[in-house]
Order: C-alpha cells, then sequence, then structure tokens
C-alpha cells in the first residue's frame, strides 16, 4: 500500500452538515475501496487564487491516507462525477515525505492520550 495526500475543494454554497455529508461520503468510498483515512484536514471556506467555474471561493479538505494504488483511477473518476467536488488533487508521498507525517500523526495520538491523564492530575 501506498501513502496519499488528497486535496479536495468542495462547493462553498453547502451548509455545514452537508459539508460533513460530503467528507463522510469520500472517506467511506476510500475505505471501501480498501484504503484507511489517517488525517483529515478541514481548512474551511477559503478565496480562491484565481477563479474556476465562475467561483471565487471554496471549502478546502485535506486527506492522508493509505491505500492500493489501483484505486486512485477510481477515487478520480468519483471526483469527475460527484457534483460537490469542483476541484481535486491525488498526490503520492515519496519515503521523505513519509518520515515527518508519521512522526506527526503518531506525536498527535500520543498528545491525546496524555492530555486526559494531565487533566485528571490537576
Amino acid at each position: 500500500m501506498n501513502y496519499y495526500e488528497n486535496f479536495v475543494i468542495i462547493e462553498p454554497t453547502l451548509g455545514d452538515e452537508e459539508i460533513q455529508e460530503v467528507s463522510s461520503k469520500i472517506k467511506e468510498f476510500i475505505q471501501k475501496k480498501g484504503g484507511e483515512i489517517l488525517k483529515e484536514d478541514h481548512w474551511g471556506r477559503r478565496k480562491l487564487a484565481y477563479e474556476l467555474n465562475k467561483r471565487s471561493q471554496g471549502y478546502y479538505i485535506l486527506y492522508t491516507f493509505k491505500a492500493p494504488p489501483s484505486i486512485i483511477k477510481q477515487l478520480e473518476d468519483f471526483y469527475k462525477v460527484y457534483d460537490p467536488v469542483f476541484k481535486f488533487m491525488v498526490i503520492k508521498l515519496t519515503k521523505k515525505e513519509l518520515g515527518p507525517l508519521i512522526e506527526g500523526l503518531t506525536g498527535s495520538e500520543e498528545q491525546k492520550e496524555a492530555a486526559p491523564a494531565a487533566a485528571g492530575e490537576a
């Protein structure tokens, strides 16, 4: 399995609940095809660098996941027909980029475990 980053720009006119539905549908698609979501990062509504399809804003989400290479083409085809997503990019991470990613993921898990323990001590 390879590691990937998937950057998605979603229709900015959707409400928060609808954005959560879109996000869960994307995660579900990746997981059904044999992938594993490692991290999901919502960047929120932001102004685009330039106008795309008469849109000047978009809702940005960054997914980090590992999956077999065969599903990337299926994921891209899914995005092409899924209306809420109007721009996307899937990048395969190199070994050099994996080190900091894995350290960041394990570090954030350790911080989550340490936070409740620290709160209990106070």
